[in-house]
């Protein structure tokens, strides 16, 4: 078996959608797993919608989810090779060439100022009630598809179809079949949408006189709620997204195999370095897969909390720096260059409670100032249950003697407290969080006594006590 080369072909007219990433993701995973090369392709015809600020985001976003392409643009590390140049707009000459193949060998001819491409069978003249319009059609045997994923497809092609437009410019059917026989593709690997396109690029195929590569359409994602494919419309569909979010792109990524693909086991969080090692078109699903960001939201939370401590701190100081507009970033990056070790304690403690580092305004912005803002349901339920004054009293007495160096230290004293009174560790937790925070989540009660300090501890209950 010749070496495999597969092709990613995105167009820069929008920004980049989930849908694409899982598309490049696949043909990016099907070349590592075989040894093959992944290709980058530019599909930039379209004059009027290109963009070169969309260009850099495809570029930007396939190096951000790690997927280096072999052969391409050149973009940081990635790109280069024989068969270039790799955007469609600069392959005019390549394109007028093989038209004139077709033209050459009676499969193409012109008509009405384009171009068209020429089936070969029996024709006869028929009206077209849906078109009002007689047209000519051909009386061709079915393409036959052995897709990879789909099985066996037949589709019938009877109308011979434009390749060249009256303005000059070809059509993707063209351009795409011919850059694929230039580049010596052997695999296309893409979105199911696609598959009422491979007949005529097939009859394609069989004009130029070349073996068509081997297809495999994988399914496609499905918007959260309601029937019909996540557009660019949709929440969550943009790769920009997450990563102004700060999500993890390993976790992206590991979701993204997960949507048609299954490992053929029960693991979800796997390595990428195993996901390659498993990776292959028949574990591609048939069934169309539907998008779900909570668990998307889970698996980028299964993966911070695996970052090593100095990368995790990083990644918050980062994207505080990122949210310009942000009291709570303003403050938090002032405590950072005042005492990093502070900074790097709260980060730290808030880590295992985040499912993205876009929470840690919310879970981290009352340790950077005093004037945090009270959540008032949070407030009325808390302080209308039990003796919630008594319980600040005796919790101030409690903070003023107990051991603060470290959480096992206080929790001890907390839990004695509330066996001295008859009550559970709870009692004491729902309004010290409250006194603590203005909230009822976050970090360990006990990990924001230690990192807070005796001080503000004791000031922040006498607060709310007193109130």
């Amino acid at each position: 078996m010749s070496q495999v080369r597969v092709r990613f072909a995105p167009s820069p007219t929008g920004f980049f959608h989930i849908g694409s990433a899982r598309t490049a993701l696949f043909n990016w995973l099907y070349a590592r797993h075989t040894g093959g090369v992944f290709i980058l392709r530019i599909e930039d015809t379209d004059k009027e919608r290109n963009s070169e600020q969309f260009l850099n985001v495809i570029y930007e976003s396939l190096t951000w989810l790690g997927m280096n392409w072999d052969e391409g643009p050149k973009y940081g590390t990635s790109g280069g090779g024989d068969c270039g140049p790799y955007r469609q707009s600069e392959r005019g000459d390549v394109y007028k060439e093989y038209v004139g193949k077709l033209m050459a060998a009676g499969r193409a001819y012109e008509k009405d100022g384009a171009i068209w491409f020429k089936l070969i069978g029996e024709r006869s003249e028929v009206y077209d009630e849906h078109r009002k319009k007689t047209v000519t059609k051909v009386k061709t045997a079915p393409v036959v598809i052995d897709d990879q994923i789909r099985g066996r497809v037949e589709r019938v092609e009877d109308e011979d179809f434009v390749i060249v437009r009256s303005d000059g410019n070809p059509v993707f059917h063209l351009v795409n079949v011919v850059d694929d026989i230039a580049m010596n593709v052997t695999h296309i690997i893409r979105g199911e949408d696609h598959l009422s396109n491979t007949s005529k690029h097939v009859a394609l195929y069989e004009g130029f006189g070349v073996k068509p590569p081997a297809f495999a359409h994988i399914p496609l994602i499905l918007k959260q709620n309601g029937p019909g494919k996540m557009s660019k419309r949709d929440q969550g569909a943009l790769i920009e997204e997450y990563q102004r979010r700060g999500y993890l792109p390993e976790a992206l990524v590991n979701f993204l195999c997960l949507l048609g693909w299954n490992p053929g086991d029960d693991r979800e969080k796997m390595p990428i370095a195993d996901i390659i090692k498993l990776f292959d078109l028949p574990g591609v699903n048939q069934s169309n897969a539907r998008f779900d960001d909570k668990k998307l939201a889970h698996m980028n939370m299964l993966y911070l909390l695996e970052q090593p401590a100095d990368k995790f701190v990083a990644m918050a100081k980062d994207y505080f720096a990122r949210q310009t507009d942000s009291a709570v970033a303003k403050a938090a990056l002032a405590a950072d260059a005042a005492n990093p070790a502070y900074f790097r304690e709260v980060m730290l403690l808030s880590q295992p409670k985040l499912k993205g580092v876009e929470e840690l305004p919310a879970y981290t912005g009352y340790f950077f100032t005093e004037e945090f803002p009270v959540d008032a349901k949070v407030r009325d339920k808390v302080m209308g249950k039990g003796d919630p004054k008594a319980r600040l009293a005796e919790l101030i007495e409690l903070a003023g003697a107990a051991d603060f160096s470290s959480d096992t230290a206080i929790e001890e004293a907390i839990k004695a407290l509330a066996t001295k009174h008859a009550l559970g560790f709870g009692d004491y937790q729902a309004v010290a969080r409250l006194a603590l925070s203005g909230t009822n989540v976050g970090p360990s009660i006990t990990g924001m006594f230690r990192v807070l300090g005796r001080e503000r501890v004791v000031a922040r209950l006498r607060r709310l006590g007193a109130a």
